[in-house]
């Protein structure tokens, strides 16, 4: 699924990151970022030091897999193919449809002025510029940029102060002509004049901007940017100019590529490539598309990822348990209807014949394809964007901040970081903060300010707000008892506010399309949005991976688990020792509980079944719609949702999940506030003080009553943390700065509507002799050194690989 996570811009440019916003202005603004109450407990002055022991100097980021060679070892031409999800639908990386592929072609063929390093830190890129440097502070800041002398476009004009002009008045929102999605930063800015000379830029702003090395990323010439009708529609399909290592050839909508050729004009180190040629792929079939060679590097999934590894383990062509496994994860394999009808039809005379040819088919198309998977390799890392639990605040039961803090406590993140990120080999530890990642010089783990899990605190906290055992009496009395029976479909809260209306405020029948949709029924046990494992028909086929959820394991799926009914496969409230004990938790079994067997340590450890049964208050049961994405890649978001659904069982509140398609998930649902819980992901990035401002601003109420909430689907915010965002991004002393965004970190996480969990891998399938690309992680490519490996002499050893 191109996420539920949607980025776009500088650091989107692998990261699925949503971009529907709206400014308090009424202009569309939106950024490429990554989606607040202050706490009635914690004492607000004491926050900014609630920090764990994984914050800081001790979080390690995880380096990028690039397969890296020298440049020495390249070979000069070839022709690289990329997978993306679509072709890109502008080429304008400011306009608020631009996607990864925009920023993939503005990467390769724009100036970047400066660009992320491994740990997601801002470097000056020396291809473009001598020098940038804060000459004044007072009584204005002003920045001096010293262009590279032989920096120009390919038309062989200069880059220089007209291009940067041009781009300031298009994007500073005092021209509401140009459809602009963004303007942060441009805005601040008072003038823009030439040096000394021709090379010299000097940018005065009218108000300080401590993000000011985010601006001019990409930079576009002036031809673009300098006029409303080129901006907003000869942008779209192609430019006039361009400066990188590469220049534009075609976009080719009807193909579904874009070509992007060596540029002969480019005066740094040249392109080892001919061309580069971005390919659009679904991602349900990038595995076909790497078996038939029409791409050479990709981001999959997890199941794509294992039929690679078992390529390599298996080099006699795919059969036995192992090949069998990754065939059940690939669609080109049959549908799980198809192979179940097979098995069956054995006994039933020509269909049974019928359907073992067609098994012996698609088993030598499977062995040809393995074939094939052996010449690519799994390069992984993790993404700079991290997946979270959204709590919406709006109204309902998490209108009450205790609700929405007893969610948090019932949650192991661990245990969720564990399930998505343990399987894969790579790091397995809860993200910290919501405005940084692992490595990144402003990271601290500021989650103490809410408190790690602790199920005896989130009854405390539901209790206190009134949701009891004995509130919900008077709703069972109401309803038809038997486990068929859902506990929320048909009770008065699904008709209420709480239970909301509309799109969402339904829980699909048992015999809905997204109820009997294959993968929901039985969720992958890793990966994540863009790598959560197999999204075809019968992943559920394949044995469990290391890591994955055991049967009576806590958290792990009862039989029938993923179903969307509202209550289907959870535990039941029964004496202890009774069959139905069996498909509790594992820990709630065991006698009188075991203090850190599933909650930090120290803290008091309930007994056995301590909550028997729902929670309700003046009749009304505690049910929160939950919704999820039904789409491929989205595995790792269904498995994970069905974790915390059981977390939550465990404290007494009840979730309606509810599976939607990818293309209504953020319109339909999150957008609009149609939704109590939900799951998707935020990028990661080096200003966060611009970028992360929208996502956590207190949204405000509009004219026609309704609330403008920029890019908070949560709803919830503060004016503490608006008034910090605003001192941040002012603050012109790094140091100074990042104290204030760890303040600001702290009290998000006091508000308990956005709870970060992990951060998301990067699986991506690279021909074995395809150098320095791959798993990026926050670095960004050097499209000039991407390139096949030179042959190795013929008494060598196998094949080449850049490893």
């Amino acid at each position: 699924m191109s996420e539920v996570d949607a980025p776009r811009g500088r650091t989107c440019s692998r990261t699925l990151c949503f971009r529907i916003s709206r400014s308090r202005s009424g202009r569309s603004r939106t950024l490429r970022s990554v989606a607040l109450l202050t706490s009635g407990v914690l004492v607000l002055p004491v926050l900014a030091g609630c920090t764990s022991e994984e914050g800081g100097s001790e979080a390690v980021a995880v380096p990028a897999d690039i397969g890296h060679a020298g440049r020495n070892q390249i070979e000069q031409g070839g022709t690289l193919r990329w997978a993306v999800d679509s072709v890109p639908t502008t080429l304008n990386a400011f306009q608020a449809d631009a996607d990864a592929a925009t920023a993939r072609v503005a990467g390769a063929v724009l100036p970047s002025l400066f660009t992320l390093d491994q740990r997601g830190r801002p470097q000056l890129n020396p291809d473009y510029l001598e020098s940038a440097e804060l000459v004044d502070r007072e009584p204005k800041q002003v920045v001096l940029y010293k262009l590279s002398q032989e920096a120009v476009w390919t038309d062989g004009r200069e880059i220089g102060a007209p291009d940067f002009v041009a781009q300031w008045r298009a994007l500073s929102g005092k021209d509401s002509a140009y459809w602009t999605a963004r303007n942060a930063g441009y805005e601040r800015i008072e003038n823009i004049e030439r040096g000394k000379s021709d090379l010299e830029v000097r940018v005065t702003f009218a108000r300080p901007y401590a993000d000011w090395r985010s601006l001019f990323s990409p930079l576009y010439p002036k031809e673009t940017m300098g006029s409303p009708a080129s901006f907003n529609d000869g942008a779209r399909t192609e430019l006039p100019a361009t400066a990188g290592p590469f220049a534009l050839q075609k976009v080719d909508s009807d193909g579904g590529t874009v070509t992007l050729v060596r540029n002969p004009r480019w005066w740094g180190e040249p392109a080892k490539l001919d061309s580069l040629v971005l390919r659009a792929v679904p991602r349900d079939r990038r595995a076909a598309a790497l078996a038939t060679d029409a791409v050479d590097l990709a981001e999959i999934d997890r199941g794509v990822a294992d039929r690679i590894a078992v390529a390599h383990k298996d080099p006699g062509g795919g059969s036995g348990p192992g090949a069998a496994s990754a065939e059940a994860g690939e669609s080109g394999g049959g549908s799980q209807q198809e192979r179940s009808a097979g098995s069956a039809g054995e006994e039933t005379g020509g269909d049974g014949l019928l359907a073992r040819k067609r098994a012996d088919a698609g088993l030598t198309r499977f062995s040809s394809d393995q074939a094939a998977l052996r010449g690519f390799v799994v390069r992984k890392s993790l993404e700079p964007a991290y997946t979270q639990l959204a709590l919406n605040g709006e109204s309902g039961p998490l209108a009450d901040e205790r609700v929405r803090r007893a969610v948090a406590r019932a949650l192991d993140r661990r245990e969720l970081a564990e399930t998505v990120l343990k399987p894969l080999g790579l790091p397995a530890k809860p993200v910290g903060s919501h405005l940084a990642l692992a490595g990144q010089p402003g990271y601290a783990d500021s989650s103490g300010a809410l408190g790690g899990q602790d199920t005896a605190e989130a009854q405390a906290l539901l209790a206190d707000a009134g949701w009891t055992r004995e509130g919900a009496r008077s709703a069972e009395s109401g309803t038809k008892a038997g486990p068929e029976k859902s506990p929320v479909a048909g009770s008065p809260s699904a008709e209420s506010p709480a239970a909301g209306s509309g799109p969402a405020g339904q829980s699909p029948a048992a015999g809905s399309p997204s109820a009997q949709s294959p993968t929901a029924q039985s969720p992958s046990s890793g990966g994540s949005p863009s790598a959560g494992g197999s999204g075809a028909p019968g992943a559920s086929q394949s044995p469990p991976a290391a890591g994955a959820a055991r049967p009576g394991a806590a958290g792990a799926a009862a039989p029938g688990g993923g179903d969307d009914k509202p209550g289907a496969a959870r535990p039941a409230a029964v004496p202890a020792g009774s069959d139905g004990d069996k498909a509790m938790p594992e820990a709630y079994r065991r006698e009188a509980g075991v203090p850190g067997a599933y909650a930090p340590v120290g803290t008091r450890a309930p007994g056995r079944n301590p909550v028997a049964g729902p929670l309700g208050k003046d009749g009304k049961p505690l049910s929160l719609r939950f919704v999820l994405p039904s789409g491929p890649g989205s595995e790792s978001l269904r498995t994970v949702g069905d974790r915390i659904r059981r977390m939550l069982d465990g404290v007494g509140i009840r979730t309606e999940v509810k599976k939607v398609a990818e293309d209504s998930f953020f319109k339909d649902h999150i957008a609009s506030g149609h939704y109590d819980l939900a799951l998707w992901s935020w990028p990661a990035t080096a200003y966060p003080a611009t970028d992360a401002r929208p996502i956590y601003a207190k949204p405000e109420p509009a004219t026609d009553g309704s609330l403008l909430v920029e890019q908070n689907y949560t709803r919830v915010g503060t004016d503490r943390i608006d008034q910090l965002f605003d001192e941040a991004v002012a603050e012109l002393d790094e140091r100074k700065a990042r104290d204030l965004m760890k303040q600001v970190d702290a009290r998000i996480w006091a508000t308990a509507a956005s709870i970060p969990l992990y951060q998301r891998p990067e699986l991506v399938a690279a021909k074995r002799d395809l150098a320095n690309a791959g798993a990026f992680g926050f670095s960004a490519p050097r499209y000039q050194d991407i390139g096949f490996v030179k042959a190795k002499p013929a008494h060598g050893a196998g094949p080449a690989t850049a490893e």
